[in-house]
């Protein structure tokens, strides 16, 4: 029989947090992170991290495992979240995915093979130095050229993702998207409740503007005393970057605030055109709902439709 997991993902700001606390109280579970930012260490506000006293004695992994200048990214994670699943299993437990980042949810729960890819080191460093001789935008837009899907559900500025397709189709002369549509076809080796979270997209944005808060200042200037660098994969990610220009004075900080927001709009927005994109998938609108423990009641109902456990709902 395939094993049980259980991924609850959606937009940033839609609430994954709470919910996923009350549903692995109630299903017998524990939360595996799936955010490519909240593995680091002393990257907090950016990321939205939880809090310790806000897991409520629920076991959670992938969060604070990595310092901000360690190397990271889908294969890494895919290997660590793998051997963490063995060790929930093994002790009777439901490994409950939350997050995201959606292709790093479908390298899990499709189990694709990234080892068949040649290393292509020379290639990075190529890539590496055209993005910056000529910048991010010139990059995506040699990806759009011979990639279009991928260049569409990649950021300009996600230039490490950018650089993995276009070294992908360089190497194997087949295009990433087509390779990641081949890994999803295979099946996954697992029983599944993928789960969407959506609301009103304008509450949504709103909610989203309220997360920019003061102290994301103080935690960029924290990590520059650190050592740590614009060029670093983690400095890269949503606010981090934008208050970094500010902090270079290439923009004023009101600049900063605006582009964040702005740009996490927009980050939102892709996320729920990838998760549609995506097979088997649970759509839950929390519009629908009173509250959270009605939204965990029926995600309950639906993990024993699908012998994922037996729990009742509470």
């Amino acid at each position: 029989m395939k094993k049980p997991i259980i991924v609850l993902t959606g937009p940033t700001a839609v609430g994954k947090t709470e919910i996923s606390i009350e549903l692995a109280k109630v299903a017998g579970g524990e939360i595996i992170s799936a955010d490519s930012m909240q593995v680091y260490k002393q990257m907090d506000i950016g990321t939205a991290k939880i809090k310790k006293e806000q897991m409520q004695d629920v076991t959670h992994y992938m969060i604070d495992e990595w310092n901000p200048d360690e190397e990271f990214n889908v294969m890494i994670f895919q290997k660590r979240v793998k051997e963490i699943m063995e060790d929930i299993y093994n002790r009777g437990k439901i490994p409950i995915l939350v997050g995201g980042t959606g292709f790093y949810i479908q390298a899990v729960l499709n189990d694709i093979a990234f080892t068949k890819e040649k290393q292509g080191d020379e290639i990075r460093a190529d890539l590496q130095n055209l993005a910056k001789e000529k910048g991010a935008s010139y990059l995506h837009h040699e990806l759009q050229k011979v990639d279009k899907e991928s260049a569409e559900a990649i950021h300009p500025n996600n230039i490490k993702r950018v650089i993995r397709a276009l070294e992908y189709f360089q190497s194997t002369g087949q295009k990433f998207s087509d390779h990641n549509k081949e890994e999803r076809q295979k099946g996954s080796p697992y029983n599944f409740l993928y789960l969407v979270l959506t609301m009103n997209r304008k509450v949504l944005y709103e909610r989203i503007d309220k997360r920019v808060e003061e102290g994301l200042l103080e935690e960029v200037k924290s990590l520059r005393e650190r050592g740590c660098h614009r060029g670093m994969v983690s400095m890269q990610g949503l606010g981090y970057k934008e208050i970094a220009s500010a902090l270079f004075k290439e923009c004023t900080m009101e600049e900063a605030v605006y582009r964040l927001k702005r740009d996490t709009r927009h980050f939102a927005k892709r996320q729920m055109t990838w998760f549609r994109r995506e097979r088997d998938v649970a759509m839950i609108n929390k519009d629908n709902f009173s509250n959270n423990h009605e939204i965990v009641n029926y995600i309950m109902k639906l993990a024993v439709e699908k012998g994922i456990c037996s729990c009742r709902e509470g």
